[in-house]
Order: structure tokens, then C-alpha cells, then sequence
């Protein structure tokens, strides 16, 4: 820290009592000067030639006949008053980043200028300023920090500015010329330890971060730092991200439990404030602030009763970058928060597209900036399906609210369905009561062809699941076994047909409200369990052989293909066998109508385009 020292006398000024303070020295005192509440015993001499203000205040008194002079509005207070009188006695007087401003504010107001004595104390502490405290980085900030209780003193001798414009300079200068001393919690390099087993002895220069004036501004209180931030932005030279991280390490200092999207005490109204100003402080550009901070941004908006205007503003953002929050951070909020996210996210993901239209650039469709929207919207679906299996097993949620999210995210792209399947799992398990209609409308959201071995195994066994769901999916792992195998699917009765998505039209007209209730006898759920993993096993051989020979392989597919046979033909007897025991009990009432065989089923799965509808299995 910078400091000067005034005047070369010892200091004599001492103390009686509380509020009485006084030269010790054998001229008795003939003025007394009242500052707030503490009374200075001076003589007139020393302070008249370097005061212009207490030369007019002094011939005041004097004509009243009164040796007492009141000052009760100069700022800094006795203490600044205190300084200045020592100043005019010649006495020893240090001043630093802490005291300077209040002594020269009260300089001001004594109206110690350069016309009233040469080397005056304005003067000097100005050079002071300027050659000192403003060329240091930690100084300026100290310094502005001291404005706030020495307004409007500050800003009128334009000390604000001052500080403002060096923070603000030094902040957006090239890191190569970054000097002086800065704080940086960060972990240390192994050659700076002296760890580095590559390290000769010599000592390298380390490389000074982007954002190393960042942790010291978050000692600022939020005007100032407001203004601070404004003014590095201003002068430009700062990348957003650099900016996006400087407001991130103050919402974390600045609020309590920020980390942890909680508040933990403070003023709610103070929160709000702040919150307010980091969101309007936030860079214009894409990728300057993670998600991970929007959210819990937004997530302290909702708590701190923030506007619509700024809770908007942070969903419009986190929607242009969901594809990078996890499942845990998007727990923190209700579904309506999360739909209007993801609604977001189509927006701004439907925006890119028509831009990309109107400049005709209609090659980039297969490019890879097509390839990373297609796993934007990957990613985003998989966030979807684990937030929607964390929430299913809420007893209150509505079956609207779920089936709402999932369609938003229909259309997107899903090598696996596992997650959503979870969550419509969980969902039945914690709504058994839910009516026909209700449960035909969450199955619907499922595509059991994207369910991997093991969520098939657990569906097969699911006696929550409507029997029409089971078959389904047994039938798909069975079609998914035909086309690695090269069989073509086994004729199916015709009721069975018509319980599969792409059979015929008259078929599928003609099943039931029933069929979706239909749940199988413990026997017919074991049965279709056996039949699966018979088809796992089987669907094994080549996979446990990919390290063998060419010739090995060969063999292996040869038996694998011919047990897959076998397995179809048996799954068939299975299908007949269970489908005969619902008929007698009642169960089924679709008719059995076209007859056409299983092999159109396949034909129409492979014709369908990949852009085409979600998959339903009403």
C-alpha cells in the first residue's frame, strides 16, 4: 500500500476525555472549534494561513465577540478535521488509501488551496493521487471503496471517476503487463510448488490469467461495482466469458448458499436488487456464462420473488444452452419452470434454422453444425427423461403436466427410450388409480422399439404395464434379433397384429379400450420372461466372440442364427398360447381382420423416414 508522509514535527495533539482534544504546548489556545461533537483547543495563527474558510469563520466570531467556531457539516468528521489541523501545525501526518480521501474532502471544504499559502494541503494530496494511488490497483479500489461515505464530496472532485477510469484501464490491459499484486484463489501449478518433476531450477514467469482482476472487485459493494463492471465493458478488450465469470464469482460471494441454488438469510429485497443487476450485467454473446449459473440464477430469481421481466430474460437464455444442465440442476424447479425452458430452447433451436434458411445456406443441412444441433437435441432429451423420472414419483403430479414436457421433446432424437420408460414406470406404480384413457396416453409417449435388453427384460415382468405394452416389446426385441440374424418375423395371429404400431389400418381401427387394461396371468408374465431371455441368450453368441477369429465367428453366427429360428417359432406358440387364454376369459375383443403377415409390420418400420411422427402405440 502507498502512503505519504506530511509535516516533521512529533505529534502533540492529545486527548481529554472523550471529546476534547488539544495542543500541548505553552501557548494557551484561542480558538475553539466545534466539530460534531468534539471540541479542538487550537490557536488562530497556524490554522489562518492555510485556511481560507476558518479566516472567514474566525472574523465571524470575532465580531460576535465569541471564540468559538462551528464546522459541524465538514466531511470526514473530526477525525478528517484532525488531519488537516495537524497539516497547518506542521506535525507528522500519514496518509494512505484509507484516510486520503476523507482528508482531502475536507481540505475542500477548509478551502486549503494553493492561493492561500504555496505547498498547501490540497496540492499535495492531488499529487498524491495521482502519482500514487491511481497508478495502484489494490489502492484505487480501497479508495473507491471510501467514496460511498464521502458523497457528494467524491464525486464532485471527481475521485469516483478517477478510480472508476483506473480499475477500468488496468482490468482490460494486456495480461503481459500486468505487474502488481492481484488476488487468485486458484490451484497452484506443480512448478509453482516446486513439484514439477520436469522443473531444472529455473524459474519461469507464470502466464497471468484473463480474469485475475476478478475476485478483487467482488469486495465492492453492488453500486459501485455496477459501475466499475459497466466501465470495463465500456472499454472493451474483455471477452464475455471473462465477464460472465467475474459475475459468477460475485453472485458467489454475495450470496450466501448461491452455489447451492438456496439462500441462505440476508435481506430478501437486497438479493432481489442484486440479482437484477447481474442479469442485466450478463454478456450479449452465446457461451460467455454457463448454464449451470443461469439456472441457479434463475432458481434465486424465483426465490428473491425476482420481476417476470428478469426470470424471462434468464429462461431465454438457459433455453439457448439447455443442452448442457444436468438432471440434478433442473430438480430445483416445478414442471411449468422446466416447460417453459425447453419451450425455449425449441424456439431459439427453430430461429437458428430459419436463419440459416433466409441466408441459403441450405447446404449446411448435413454439415456438422447440423450433426451438433441434432445432439443439442439429443442431450436435451435425455436432461427431459431423467428430470421427468426424478419427478414421476411425486403423488401429486398431474398426468398433464408429464405428458406435456414429454411431447415437447417428442420429436427430438433418442438412441434410447430407458429413461422415459422409467419415469412412466414410476409414474404408474405412484398413480394405480389412474383411469383408461390416462394410462392409453402415457404408454403412447414410449417407443418400445428404443428400449435396450435390460429395459425390456424389466418390461416383460412389469405388471403395470398393459399387455398390449408387453407384447410389444417382446415382439421388437424379436424384430431387432431378425434384422442382426437375416429371418424374417414369424406369421402372428392377427389380434396380435393389431396390438403392434404399423400393423394395418382396419386392425388397428378395430382394437379396444380393453386391450390397453388388459394385464397377463403371473403365468403368461413369466412365460413372455423365459421368451426374452431365451432371445438374450441367443442374441448373445456373436456378441461374446468378437475377440475370436474370422472363421470362429462365422460358425458362431451360423448357430446363433439358427437358434434365433428356433426362438421364433417357439415365440410364436407363445403368442398363440396367450392370446387363446385372453380370448376365453374374456379380455380381448379386437377382431381379427386382414390376416396380413407379420413381414409387413417390418416393411413399414423400415420405410418410415426418421423425421417422421412419434411412434404411438395406440
Amino acid at each position: 500500500m502507498k502512503f505519504m508522509k506530511l509535516g516533521s514535527k512529533p505529534d502533540a495533539f492529545q486527548t481529554d476525555g472523550d471529546n476534547i482534544r488539544y495542543v500541548a504546548t505553552e501557548l494557551a489556545s484561542d480558538v475553539v472549534v466545534n466539530v460534531g461533537d468534539a471540541k479542538f483547543y487550537l490557536h488562530k495563527f497556524p490554522l489562518l494561513s492555510k485556511s481560507a474558510r476558518l479566516q472567514k469563520l474566525v472574523t465571524d466570531t470575532n465580531e460576535e465577540n465569541n471564540d468559538e467556531v462551528h464546522i459541524h457539516d465538514i466531511p470526514g468528521g473530526p477525525v478528517a478535521f484532525e488531519m488537516c489541523a495537524k497539516f497547518c501545525y506542521g506535525m507528522v501526518v500519514t496518509l494512505n488509501a484509507y484516510n486520503v480521501l476523507a482528508a482531502r474532502c475536507a481540505a475542500e471544504y477548509l478551502e486549503m488551496y494553493e492561493t492561500v499559502e504555496k505547498g498547501n494541503l490540497v496540492y499535495k494530496i492531488e499529487v498524491f493521487l495521482n502519482s500514487s494511488i491511481f497508478r495502484s490497483w489494490k489502492d484505487s479500489i480501497i479508495v473507491l471503496q471510501t467514496t460511498k461515505s464521502l458523497l457528494p464530496w467524491s464525486e464532485e472532485l471527481k475521485v469516483v471517476s478517477h478510480c472508476l477510469d483506473s480499475i477500468a484501464t488496468k482490468a482490460t490491459m494486456d495480461t503481459s503487463m500486468v505487474e502488481w499484486s492481484y488476488t487468485y484463489n486458484r490451484k497452484k501449478l506443480p512448478s509453482e510448488n516446486g513439484n514439477d518433476p520436469h522443473w531444472n531450477g529455473v524459474r519461469k514467469q507464470q502466464m497471468v490469467p484473463k480474469d485475475w482482476w476478478v475476485e478483487d472487485l467482488c469486495e465492492l459493494q453492488l453500486d459501485l461495482y455496477k459501475r466499475v463492471l459497466s466501465s470495463i465493458i465500456t472499454k472493451g478488450n474483455v471477452s464475455g466469458p471473462v465477464i460472465g465469470e467475474a459475475l459468477s464469482a460475485y453472485a458467489s460471494r454475495r450470496l450466501p448458499g448461491f452455489n447451492k441454488g438456496v439462500i441462505q438469510g440476508g435481506d430478501i429485497t437486497k438479493n432481489r436488487l442484486l440479482l437484477e443487476t447481474i442479469v442485466h450485467l450478463l454478456p450479449a454473446e452465446m457461451g460467455s456464462v454457463s448454464c449451470s449459473f443461469l439456472l441457479k440464477l434463475l432458481r434465486v430469481a424465483i426465490l428473491s420473488e425476482c420481476e417476470v421481466l428478469e426470470r424471462t430474460e434468464l429462461m431465454r437464455r438457459i433455453g439457448q444452452c439447455l443442452e448442457d444442465a444436468t438432471v440434478g440442476e433442473t430438480t430445483m424447479f416445478d414442471v411449468n419452470t422446466v416447460q417453459r425452458v425447453v419451450e425455449e430452447f425449441v424456439a431459439h433451436e427453430q430461429h437458428v434454422l430459419n436463419e440459416s434458411l433466409l441466408e441459403e445456406e441450405l447446404q449446411e443441412i448435413r454439415s456438422p453444425k447440423m450433426v451438433s444441433d441434432l445432439s443439442k437435441k439429443i442431450k436435451v432429451a435425455k436432461v427431459v427423461d431423467g428430470y421427468l423420472a426424478e419427478i414421476s414419483s411425486d403423488p401429486n403430479l398431474p398426468l398433464s403436466d408429464l405428458v406435456d414436457l414429454a411431447e415437447l421433446v417428442s420429436s427430438f432424437p433418442r438412441p434410447s427410450h430407458d429413461g422415459l420408460y422409467r419415469a412412466i414406470d414410476m409414474y404408474l406404480k405412484e398413480h394405480s388409480g389412474i383411469s383408461k384413457s390416462e394410462r392409453k396416453r402415457i404408454c403412447r409417449l414410449m417407443d418400445c422399439r428404443k428400449l435396450s435388453v435390460e429395459a425390456c427384460m424389466h418390461a416383460v415382468q412389469n405388471e403395470r404395464l398393459p399387455l398390449r405394452v408387453v407384447v410389444q416389446v417382446l415382439f421388437f426385441e424379436q424384430l431387432r434379433a431378425a434384422s442382426s440374424g437375416g429371418n424374417n418375423t414369424p406369421d402372428l395371429h392377427g389380434s396380435i397384429r393389431a396390438m403392434l404400431p404399423g400393423g394395418s389400418h382396419e386392425s388397428s381401427r378395430s382394437t379396444t379400450e380393453e386391450e390397453w387394461e388388459a394385464v397377463g396371468t403371473a403365468e403368461d408374465t413369466q412365460a413372455l420372461k423365459g421368451e426374452l431371455a431365451t432371445l438374450k441368450l441367443t442374441n448373445g453368441g456373436p456378441q461374446g466372440s468378437d475377440q475370436n477369429s474370422n472363421d470362429s465367428r462365422k460358425g458362431n453366427t451360423e448357430k446363433v442364427a439358427a437358434g434365433k429360428t428356433k426362438g421364433f417359432h417357439m415365440s410364436k406358440k407363445l403368442f398363440s398360447k396367450i392370446w387363446s387364454s385372453k380370448e376365453r376369459d374374456g379380455e380381448i375383443t379386437s377382431s381379427d381382420t386382414s390376416g396380413s403377415p407379420a413381414s409387413t409390420v417390418v416393411e413399414e418400420t423400415k420405410s418410415t423416414p426418421s423425421r417422421s411422427r412419434r411412434q404411438s402405440i395406440s
